[in-house]
């Protein structure tokens, strides 16, 4: 095992320790293992030490000339996962995927030189990170999200299931994989709300519902109970805990059914959005989203079109309003 190997497995079990998510821990090993093999590679670099800072913007530029899916881990993997057989292999890198690589590089020597103390010099003290451009987040119409819904077979099981999952993930802003880890005793008629234990921040947080969704949830609690013992608000027919891709696949096909692009996060995205267009506040809209502050749920839901603007102007005009004017 080499000396940046050794320093990566250490930087794992130390973000391990601090309970980040799978998905962000998965993030970082995969950024982390294709920049320590380039590293070895092209300038037989094996130590934290010898890491400079223009060796990661060599790094940077071939992310940018490579192309996707051109590089792996391990060649093992390529006669495994055919990654030639895509349709967007060698297509060019989003600037998004480039600022996370640059990102989690970051964090990563950040930690070797302010955590651990293995570097005298940090060689991403200085470096760059790409100007993203950001993309305006489709609100979906009260009919397009209608003709969704209703593509769910309400007659069967998973069906059901599906359709009430996806109301209240517009009517509560939760994200997915919190939805999916309700127990029933998590959720309080008399005052409307669910109690988010497994929150992304691991910060416990309350979600409320509308009167339908009270109905709705009430319903789907008897039907589930005839034909489940699952301890699950919203579990597979086998009684397991519903996986978050099985859910987002086939929130995507009720989607194309009707020619509609979806996914749960914009069933979240629109919450908000809707949220503040009906005169909701970003302070109460941050404590619902789960954010650590207001500032990061306007960065993530300011993003309002002309005619949504236009349209909550009519709301507020001070002409209109005020008397004798």
């Amino acid at each position: 095992m080499t000396d940046f190997e050794f320093q990566l497995d250490n930087f794992m079990l130390y973000c391990s320790s601090k309970n980040l998510s799978r998905k962000t821990l998965a993030s970082y090993e995969q950024t982390l293992k294709l920049i320590v093999a380039y590293l070895k590679k092209e300038f037989q670099v094996e130590e934290v030490k010898k890491v400079q800072s223009g060796h990661l913007r060599q790094y940077i530029k071939h992310l940018k000339e490579r192309g996707k899916y051109t590089v792996v881990n391990k060649d093992e993997s390529r006669q495994i996962n055919h990654p030639e057989n895509r349709k967007d292999y060698k297509k060019e890198i989003s600037t998004t995927t480039i600022a996370n690589y640059i990102r989690n590089i970051k964090v990563f020597f950040n930690y070797l030189y302010e955590v651990e103390r293995e570097i005298p010099k940090n060689p991403v003290e200085k470096l760059e990170n790409p100007k993203v451009e950001r993309k305006m987040k489709k609100t979906l119409t009260p009919d397009e999200l209608k003709r969704v819904f209703n593509q769910f077979e309400t007659s069967t099981f998973h069906g059901y299931r599906n359709y009430v999952i996806s109301r209240l993930l517009l009517d509560t802003g939760m994200r997915i994989g919190e939805c999916l880890s309700i127990l029933p005793e998590n959720i309080d008629f008399q005052h409307k709300s669910i109690h988010i234990i497994n929150a992304k921040n691991k910060q416990e947080r309350f979600v409320y519902f509308s009167y339908k969704s009270a109905n709705e949830l009430k319903q789907w609690l008897r039907y589930k109970d005839r034909y489940s013992e699952s301890p699950f608000m919203f579990p597979t027919t086998k009684g397991t805990q519903l996986d978050v891709r099985n859910y987002e696949r086939a929130l995507r096909v009720a989607g194309e059914n009707v020619g509609i692009h979806i996914h749960p996060h914009q069933l979240r995205n629109n919450f908000a959005k809707y949220y503040i267009l009906n005169n909701g506040d970003w302070f109460s809209l941050c404590r619902i989203s789960g954010h650590s502050s207001v500032e990061v749920t306007q960065k993530a839901y300011l993003d309002f079109s002309d005619e949504e603007i236009a349209k909550k102007y009519q709301k507020h005009s001070p002409i209109t309003f005020m008397e004798g004017l």
